[in-house]
């Protein structure tokens, strides 16, 4: 892609929103009030506002290799500490994709440099579910699989952070773990039980939110 036919996008863009909302930037300018903390991966066919159908202002989005939520990452933290404790949203969402690249990688005996920490994240999720993963033997069902393990297990790393507990206390915040199937263009609900989630390991990460 020519990088000024970005800018002619721009133009174009501004132009749309102008014709059908004159103070559609005034407004835009005044603040956010976003519901939704999205945490997502930073695939390039993988874009929040799109598969959701909301506008700018409506969802607050981090984005990563493999929508990974790591206790040691600064800037998920940070992410996370703004949106609940800043903005109040009252839904944070954890989405991967079928056919993550970081997945797949992630399932490949392959030194791949920096990445190698990173991607280790995504190898404990399959050491902790491989014997189900090992009984699946058509590979890209266990890679789609793997995917969605991988979102169930960063929604349980949000349950162990002191924000999410806290909120989750006192005004009902929930944690959602949906997959985008690029195949078909549909975002789909894994419906994880997050009350049970919580009650489970609230003996172990629980700290002083009752």
């Amino acid at each position: 892609m020519e990088l000024e036919k970005v800018f002619k996008n721009n133009e174009k863009w501004i132009a749309e929103k102008l014709e059908k909302d004159p103070d559609y930037f005034a407004n835009l300018s005044k603040g956010q009030s976003p519901d939704i903390l999205y945490i997502g991966c930073s695939d390039s066919r993988v874009t929040a506002e799109d598969l959701m159908g909301v506008s700018p202002g409506e969802v607050f989005v981090h984005r990563n290799i493999a929508n990974m939520v790591i206790s040691i990452d600064l800037n998920v933290m940070s992410v996370l500490n703004y949106a609940v404790n800043y903005l109040h949203v009252n839904h944070v969402v954890v989405c991967g994709h079928y056919f993550c690249g970081g997945v797949k990688a992630a399932m490949q005996a392959e030194d791949l440099g920096v990445l190698n920490p990173w991607l280790r994240n995504i190898r404990d999720v399959y050491r902790l579910h491989k014997n189900e993963l090992n009984a699946i033997e058509d590979e890209t069902q266990k890679y789609n699989r793997l995917v969605e393990l991988n979102v169930q297990e960063q929604c349980i790393n949000l349950v162990k952070t002191a924000e999410v507990q806290k909120a989750y206390s006192e005004r009902g915040l929930q944690i959602h773990g949906w997959v985008f199937d690029i195949h078909s263009g549909k975002l789909i609900d894994l419906k994880l039980d997050f009350d049970h989630i919580m009650k489970n390991i609230m003996e172990i990460y629980n700290l002083g939110h009752d």
